[in-house]
C-alpha cells in the first residue's frame, strides 16, 4: 500500500438520529484523514442503519454494491469510518480478497498515519504497541489455516496448541518487549521533569484537536523550529520550548535587578474524535508532559464551524487522562482567518486610499471598506465565545500572524 497510490472508497455508517450536517462533517474528516495518509477518496458513501450488520457491519447488499464500484473504479482500499469488531473486519476482508482490496476501519487508518509521521524511536514504539493491541483480537479470524493443531516434533508449540494460541503468545511477548523499552524512555523523561521541578520551572502543555495550530503557537512563543503542516497528526512526539518573559522593570525601587521568568511549553499529539482508550493508553508516555503540566492551554481553531464539538472531544480525552480539574486556559487561534489585525486595536485608523486603484473584485478590500464590517463580525463572535467559556479566561490570537500574543504572554506571566 505504500508504493501504490491509495485509491479509497470511504464508507460511514451512522445511526438514525445523526443529522445530515453531522454526517457530512464526519465524512469530511475521514476524507482529510485519507488525504493526510497520501491517498485519494474515489467514492464516498454514507449508510443509515439502526444496528450495524453482525457479520459485515455494512450489510450484504451494501457489500455487493461497493464490490462492484471497487472493480469499476480500480480501488485498492476500503475504509469504514467506525471501529469494527474482529469478525466484521475479517469477513469484509474475505469479501474483497478476490479484487485485492484491503479493508481498514477508522483506527487502522489513524495508525497508518501515525506510522507515516513517527520520527522518534519512542513514537515508533508507541505506534507498534497500539497496532499490536488493535490487531491482536483479530487473529482468531485469520482463516482456517490458523486453527490447525500443532504439535509436531521440533516445534515450540505444545501438544494440541493451535496456531492462534501461538500467535497470541508471540504478540504478548512483543508487547512486553515494547513496554520494557518504553519504560527506559519514561525514566529519562521523568528525570527531565524532576530537574524542572527542582529548578521551579513552570510548565505549560498545549493540547487541542488535531490541526488547531498548536505547533504554530509553540513556534511563535519560543522560536522553536519544528515541523508544521496543514494536515492531521503532523505532530506525534512531544516537543518542548522555553519562553523567557521579560519583566516590566529591570530593577526594583531599591535598585535590585529583577530577573525574568522562564516557562517551558510542550506540544504533543493532537486529539480527534472516537480515539479508542487503547490508543490513548499507548501514547500515555508521550502525553505525560500534558499530565504533569502546571497549566493546560487548550488551543482551538476559531475559524472552524465545528469548534464546539471539537472542544467537547478534547475535554473528554483530558477527562480520560485525569485532567478534568487541571487549570486550563482556552486559546482561540487563527483569528486572522476571520478578522483584520485592527480587531485588537479599536484606535487603529481605517486603511486610506493612496493614489488611484483600478476597479475590480478586490477593490473593496484594498480600500479597506470591508474592514469595519469584518471587525464588527469578528468582535461579536469573540465576545460570544468569551462569555460562553469565561471560566477558562479565553484569549484570542493568531500564531501564524503573531496577533495578540502579548495578551497570552501576559497571562503566562501571571500564572508563572
Amino acid at each position: 500500500m505504500t508504493k501504490e497510490k491509495a485509491r479509497a472508497i470511504l464508507v460511514d455508517v451512522i445511526d438514525l438520529e445523526t443529522t445530515k450536517q453531522e454526517a457530512e462533517k464526519r465524512m469530511e474528516e475521514l476524507e482529510s484523514l485519507i488525504g493526510t495518509y497520501g491517498g485519494v477518496a474515489v467514492v464516498k458513501a454514507i449508510q443509515r442503519r439502526g444496528v450495524p450488520d453482525y457479520e459485515t457491519y455494512i450489510g450484504k447488499g451494501k457489500v455487493k454494491e461497493i464490490h462492484q464500484l471497487a472493480e469499476e473504479e480500480q480501488v485498492n482500499l476500503l475504509i469504514i469510518n467506525n471501529l469494527l469488531k474482529p469478525r466484521q473486519i475479517y469477513e469484509l476482508g474475505e469479501k474483497f480478497r478476490d479484487i485485492k482490496v484491503k479493508v481498514w476501519d477508522r483506527v487502522d487508518l489513524i495508525l497508518k498515519i501515525f506510522d507515516k509521521h513517527a520520527k522518534s524511536s519512542q513514537a515508533k514504539l508507541q505506534i507498534e504497541l497500539a497496532s499490536i493491541r488493535h490487531m491482536g483480537p483479530r487473529i482468531y479470524g485469520m482463516g482456517e489455516e490458523l486453527m490447525q493443531q500443532t504439535g509436531a516434533m521440533g516445534q515450540r508449540g505444545g501438544q494440541g496448541e493451535t496456531n492462534v494460541e501461538m500467535m497470541k503468545r508471540h504478540l504478548r511477548k512483543q508487547e512486553l518487549s515494547i513496554l520494557k523499552k518504553l519504560e527506559h524512555y519514561q525514566l529519562i523523561d521523568e528525570g527531565h521533569r524532576k530537574r524542572r521541578r527542582r529548578q521551579n520551572l513552570k510548565t505549560v502543555a498545549l493540547v487541542g484537536y488535531t490541526n488547531a495550530g498548536k505547533s504554530s503557537l509553540l513556534n511563535a512563543l519560543t522560536n522553536k523550529d519544528i515541523y508544521i503542516a496543514d494536515e492531521l497528526f503532523a505532530t506525534l512526539s512531544t516537543r518542548v520550548g522555553k519562553l523567557y518573559i521579560q519583566p516590566d522593570k529591570q530593577v526594583d525601587e531599591e535598585g535590585k535587578y529583577i530577573p525574568g521568568k522562564e516557562v517551558l511549553i510542550s506540544d504533543t499529539i493532537g486529539f480527534i474524535r472516537d480515539l479508542p482508550p487503547s490508543l490513548i493508553e499507548a501514547f500515555k508516555s508521550t502525553l505525560a508532559e500534558t499530565v504533569e503540566a502546571d497549566t493546560i492551554l487548550h488551543v482551538i481553531d476559531i475559524s472552524d464551524p465545528d469548534l464546539e464539538r471539537k472542544i467537547k472531544v478534547v475535554e473528554e480525552i483530558l477527562d480520560q487522562l485525569g485532567l478534568k480539574d487541571r487549570r486550563k486556559v482556552y486559546i482561540f487561534n487563527k483569528v486572522d482567518l476571520i478578522a483584520p489585525r485592527s480587531v485588537f486595536d479599536e484606535e487603529a485608523p481605517e486603511l486610506k486610499r493612496r493614489g488611484l486603484i483600478k476597479a475590480g473584485k478586490n477593490t473593496v478590500e484594498l480600500l479597506g471598506w470591508s474592514q469595519g464590517k469584518n471587525r464588527d463580525k469578528a468582535l461579536a463572535k469573540m465576545k460570544k465565545l468569551a462569555k460562553e467559556y469565561q471560566e477558562f479566561t479565553p484569549i484570542f490570537v493568531s500564531a501564524h500572524e503573531r496577533m495578540n500574543l502579548e495578551a497570552l504572554i501576559a497571562k503566562l506571566n501571571e500564572l508563572a
